[in-house]
């Protein structure tokens, strides 16, 4: 049988749906019925019903009813199913005709157009005698109908329209044509579904009714036919379960069926139809798995259903068709959402479709004889039939003894080819590389064997360099040899030499002797003779081919072909490299070219030349053997010896750090006589499998032998394509001199000294010191660099310092240069020193200007040189949350060594805010102060808040400035003014402010005179209520208790006698005060300022007390006796134990009570 005969029939691959047939309309005449007809079948969304709708005339004559069977006795089937029986259900006998008719409710002449609507409607019926299909009426109406029961002259008329019709309710329509026709069409449409369902659900149960008169004994098709058909209705009837389980009924009993010769085609054409239903319902249940097990089962059971064996390649067609449709119903399953995998995806079942269409080729070439048969095809054709048309699927049109006459119409590689593609398409899809390649090598021999052999080559072509890449060998041997014949087929030179070259070289698996061949083949072509022609290749072909070479050698004088062999394993095999990775400008660069072959004879070549990037070099390195270059056995390769050859030259100063690159090595066979061939290698040489060779030979232990003197091993050279040029080594020696670590802000001085160790003048000296490039950005803000030390630098001096001329510097001479730098943030940097210089030399004869330098480079680190610690605090030494205004406190600051060297502290200066106030002028009191690494230094400032405006919570306090530079800085370097910004504090007022004036000490039993300021600063009379509690350390004289009133910005004072009675610190009588209008201010919080203990010392009597008091009066303090004149004149007093002590306040007994 023909390919074509082994296509499923177009009604079986389509979705079945309701057949509905249209009367009445006149949709080529009339614009109304040419509308509604529109409405009905153009532009269906997916959301409408499944109906197919044809228009038909009213006298259309449907398919005749056979008699109905009533008895199955002596009936034998003749086959399956008729070839006609599904195309019948679908677009034949319909499931309902829809007669279509003007008629308003209001028609004057309504009994006229009642009768000859009956009359239609009985002419339908007659044409439909013995169907059970359904008739309805559709009355196309002008107007739009009122709603039901409102009409009573529309129920009556259409009753009686019912009546006349012979027709149900529910098959009487109205349709009106208004601008809503749309809408109407769909209702329609819904009812007309409606009643294909009841007609679809009538045949089903018909035939199920036939079951009872079956037996299994003759009526096996019968049950075949009945199932297919039953599932073949509830398709139509969208009842896809059900029509599933029907199919798969249908499939159990056709393999349940007796097959013979006779029968074993149709056997299997209806398997593959009922397999197709069954995979197609089962992709669109979205049980993808489901049908790949059904497809298995059936290949399972249909794939030793051979029957005769002459007839062996009509199954291999039958089984290529069952992959191929398939691997559709799979595709179309994808592109509806369905997700596939690599290892499970349409690709296989095409590749097997393939396989089968080939074996079906290789079978039918057996028995016909081959293509070379000249067998005519039989006439008359035994394929011919009275009508064309089998009666039944599956079935023969001749006589079993004439079935051998198929071989003919052989498969055309058209339809191998094709699958082929879709396959390698679906592979490349889901990522399969490799059954790409191995089914593209399969197309690429279709193509040659329908001698297309510019497509195959050009496929081959495409796949080698991925068996290239994964050394396959053996498998490329073979494309080879197919590429090699397509190429001497068509003639193609270049390709035919290129194919020639891998075939001879170590990757070809073929034998000696046939690569000697192969070589003798290519010494032709360069000789501008055509080559012998290939084995197994078409003699027919092979006739064309040698004219097509002849003509080529009569045109090919003085042609060059280049070939490039890097991405291929030709016989030759090149490796380039230089010397060193770097070569010095006073040094010349050196370049070695190795060459090996893998051919059976030697390769004698006509030119070596090398191509570098800079092409000024190129005149250097070539070899040719018309110059004066080597002897002629340095021009022919012997296999198995690697032939080495040199070049050098020197390089120009202009190159200086730039690399030279070498971009490819062209080895060029032939002569200008015949035909020349380049063979170009891309970079330092290398091919295809020199890289994993190269590898191999790396992690191989195997021992070699010793090489003559002369000769190299193969595997030891390795490819350096490229080489920097550097400057000059200098020869002067760069020296920095410093103290680190920096110190935040100050002038860190670096001194940088040379010394010239050359023969000859430096010429040209400049310096280029500072920030080395390429740090962080913000380094090169806040780092400064300058020459001139004893100024300090700002934001307009450079990081780096480019190109400062130094001027020539003779042999061993030597000279220094000062760098200041200034970081003002801290953390490490790296800086540069570069040196350059010129120097003449002479290099082979070439007198050349060498530019040298000498770069050093060393990293400083920059730390803070000191930290500040600022704090407010009473004048009895509490630390204070805020300050109320116009009451004295006091401001200490902490000045803390973090330096590793010693710190001079020059000067500090107290700048306060306009906010603040000092009570006395603010001097130094660290003035000319060295601090060690951890040492400290303190000062105390007494300060006033003014009054603020209201609303004001925090004010500014000022700034801390501290002028400083390192003990060992030179006197030049500047003073580095270090601005503390000092924090803002709260302000609050207060009502009542009391304070006392009492002597720093008092004696026992000498009388102590303590006055008590009380001052107003509310703008109304305060009335305060005074109490002094007695206390056990002192008799006192004063009012005990008192009231008054003190008037507004006004102060009142209180004079006391207080009379120690014991001796050292003592607690002073408790002051109890309360203002009467204001009772929230408590007590405490106006006590804070008043002194609540005093030193009282013992009186003494006799000389020695005589002599104390000529002295300067002390007192003793636990491992400290500090004398007032002492704490008045000294600024930082040290600790046995080198901790530093703060300096002291004016005389506070408070204070003294609390160390």
């Amino acid at each position: 049988m023909s390919p074509a005969q082994w296509d499923l029939p177009p009604e079986l691959c389509c979705r079945p749906m309701a057949f509905v047939a249209l009367t009445g309309l006149d949709v080529v005449y009339n614009a109304v019925h040419r509308a509604i007809w529109d409405a009905f079948c153009a532009n269906r969304r997916a959301d409408r019903v499944p109906i197919s709708f044809k228009v038909l005339p009213g006298d259309h004559e449907y398919p005749k009813c056979r008699t109905k069977r009533t008895s199955y006795e002596w009936y034998i089937p003749k086959g399956i199913l008729k070839t006609g029986w599904m195309n019948k259900h679908l677009n034949l006998v319909p499931a309902l005709v829809v007669l279509f008719y003007e008629l308003d409710w209001d028609e004057p002449q309504w009994k006229e157009k009642q009768s000859e609507c009956a009359t239609k409607v009985e002419i339908v019926r007659t044409s439909l005698q013995g169907r059970n299909t359904k008739v309805a009426v559709v009355l196309i109406q002008k107007k739009t109908p009122l709603p039901p029961g409102e009409d009573v002259m529309a129920s009556e008329r259409a009753a009686a329209l019912c009546n006349a019709c012979d027709l149900s309710g529910k098959s009487l329509f109205v349709l009106p044509h208004t601008d809503h026709l749309v809408g109407y069409i769909i209702r329609l449409e819904n009812a007309f579904y409606e009643h294909a369902q009841t007609y679809y659900y009538t045949e089903i149960r018909r035939v199920k009714s036939h079951k009872e008169f079956l037996n299994k004994t003759t009526h096996q098709l019968l049950f075949v036919r009945h199932q297919f058909k039953t599932a073949f209705f509830s398709e139509l009837k969208q009842d896809t379960q059900n029509a599933l389980k029907y199919y798969r009924a249908a499939y159990s009993l056709i393999h349940e069926l007796r097959t013979h010769e006779t029968n074993i085609l149709e056997i299997k054409t209806m398997a593959g139809f009922i397999n197709y239903k069954i995979c197609r319902l089962c992709f669109q249940h979205n049980t993808p798995l489901d049908a790949i097990a059904q497809f298995r089962k059936h290949i399972d059971l249909c794939k030793k259903k051979i029957g005769s064996a002459e007839l062996a390649f009509e199954h291999a067609a039958w089984m290529s068709k069952q992959f191929q449709y398939f691997g559709d119903l799979f595709d179309e399953a994808i592109k509806l959402g369905l997700t596939a995998i690599q290892t499970q995806n349409p690709g296989f079942y095409y590749q097997q479709a393939a396989h089968y269409a080939q074996e079906r080729k290789r079978l039918a070439f057996q028995l016909c004889g081959g293509p070379e048969a000249n067998l005519g095809y039989p006439a008359p054709d035994p394929l011919e039939t009275p009508t064309g048309i089998l009666d039944f699927y599956g079935q023969r049109a001749w006589r079993q003894g004439h079935q051998i006459s198929t071989c003919f119409k052989l498969v055309s590689q058209e339809l191998i080819i094709a699958l082929l593609s879709n396959a390698v398409a679906q592979f490349k899809k889901y990522k399969c590389p490799r059954m790409k390649s191995r089914l593209m090598v399969q197309m690429g021999e279709e193509y040659y064997h329908t001698k297309d052999y510019a497509k195959a080559l050009k496929l081959l072509d495409y796949v080698m360099c991925d068996y290239r890449t994964e050394r396959w060998w053996g498998l490329l041997t073979s494309i080879l040899g197919t590429a090699l014949r397509c190429s001497y087929l068509m003639a193609q030179v270049k390709d035919y030499v290129s194919y020639s070259m891998e075939l001879v070289g170590r990757a070809s698996m073929l034998r000696e002797d046939q690569k000697s061949r192969i070589q003798k083949n290519v010494a032709k072509v360069l000789k501008n003779e055509p080559p012998e022609a290939e084995p197994d290749c078409d003699p027919s072909a092979v006739k064309a081919a040698q004219a097509l070479w002849n003509e080529r050698g009569s045109q090919a004088s003085g042609e060059d072909l280049i070939l490039e062999v890097q991405d291929s394993v030709p016989f030759v095999q090149c490796k380039a490299r230089f010397l060193h990775p770097s070569f010095h400008l006073d040094v010349p660069v050196q370049l070695h070219v190795f060459l090996l072959t893998d051919s059976p004879h030697p390769v004698r070549f006509s030119k070596l030349c090398v191509s570098l990037s800079n092409q000024d070099y190129n005149q250097y390195c070539v070899v040719d053997s018309l110059g004066q270059a080597p002897a002629q056995e340095d021009m022919c390769l012997v296999p198995g010896r690697t032939h080495r050859y040199s070049f050098r030259f020197v390089a120009r100063p202009e190159d200086v750090g730039k690399k030279i690159e070498i971009t490819g090595v062209d080895l060029m066979l032939g002569s200008e006589n015949g035909r020349c061939i380049f063979l170009n290698w891309r970079g330092g040489g290398g091919d295809a499998a020199s890289s994993h060779e190269a590898l191999q030979a790396t992690r191989s232990f195997k021992r070699r032998g010793r090489l003559p003197e002369n000769e190299v091993d193969w595997d030891t050279v390795s490819i350096q394509a490229s080489t920097m040029i550097i400057s000059r080594v200098p020869r002067i020696s760069v020296q920095l001199h410093h103290e680190p670590p920096a110190l935040n802000n100050e002038m860190y001085c670096m001194m940088v000294t040379i010394q010239s160790h050359e023969d000859i003048v430096a010429r040209d000296l400049k310096l280029t010191a500072g920030l080395k490039p390429g740090q962080d950005a913000n380094l090169s803000h806040t780092t400064h660099v300058t020459l001139d030390g004893s100024k300090m630098c700002d934001d307009s001096h450079r990081a780096l310092l480019p190109d400062i001329p130094m001027g020539d510097l003779q042999p061993q001479e030597k000279m220094e240069k000062p760098l200041s730098i200034r970081c003002s943030t801290t953390g490490p940097r790296i800086f540069l020193v570069h040196v350059a210089y010129t120097v003449d030399t002479c290099i082979e004869g070439r007198d050349i200007v060498c530019k040298c330098h000498k770069d050093e480079t060393v990293t400083i680190e920059t730390v803070v040189p000191f930290e500040v610690a600022v704090k407010f605090v009473s004048t009895k030494f509490e630390h204070l949350e805020h300050v109320f205004v116009d009451v004295p406190f006091l401001l200490m600051t902490d000045i803390l060594s973090m330096s590793p060297w010693p710190l001079h502290l020059v000067t500090s200066e107290l700048q306060l805010a306009p906010t603040m106030a000092a009570v006395d002028q603010p001097a130094s009191q660290v003035e000319e102060v060295v601090l060690q690494t951890g040492e400290s230094a303190s000062e105390c400032f007494c300060l006033t808040c003014p009054p603020v405006h209201h609303g004001t919570t925090g004010v500014a306090s000022g700034q801390y400035v501290m002028s400083w530079k390192r003990k060992s800085a030179n006197a030049t370097i500047p003073v580095v003014n270090t601005v503390i910004t000092l924090p803002h504090v709260a302000v609050e007022t207060i009502p009542l402010y009391v304070h006392a004036d009492l002597p720093s000490f008092g004696r026992v039993r000498e009388s102590l005179p303590v006055k008590y300021h009380i001052q107003n600063r509310t703008a109304i009379v305060q009335e305060v209520e005074m109490s002094v509690e007695p206390s056990d350390a002192f008799m006192f004289s004063g009012l005990k208790q008192v009231r008054l009133r003190i008037l507004p910005g006004t102060e009142q004072d209180m004079l006391y006698n207080f009379y120690p009675l014991m001796a050292g610190y003592q607690m002073l009588p408790l002051l109890n005060i309360n203002l009467l209008r204001l009772p929230a201010v408590s007590g405490q919080l106006l006590r804070r300022f008043l002194p609540s203990r005093i030193f009282i010392k013992v009186t003494f009597n006799g000389p020695a007390n005589s002599g104390i008091e000529s002295g300067a009066r002390c007192w003793s303090y636990p491992s400290l006796i500090l004398t007032v004149s002492q704490r008045r004149s000294s600024k930082v007093l040290r600790q046995k134990m080198g901790r530093t002590v703060p300096l002291l306040c004016p005389p506070s007994p408070n204070r003294l009570s609390r160390r």
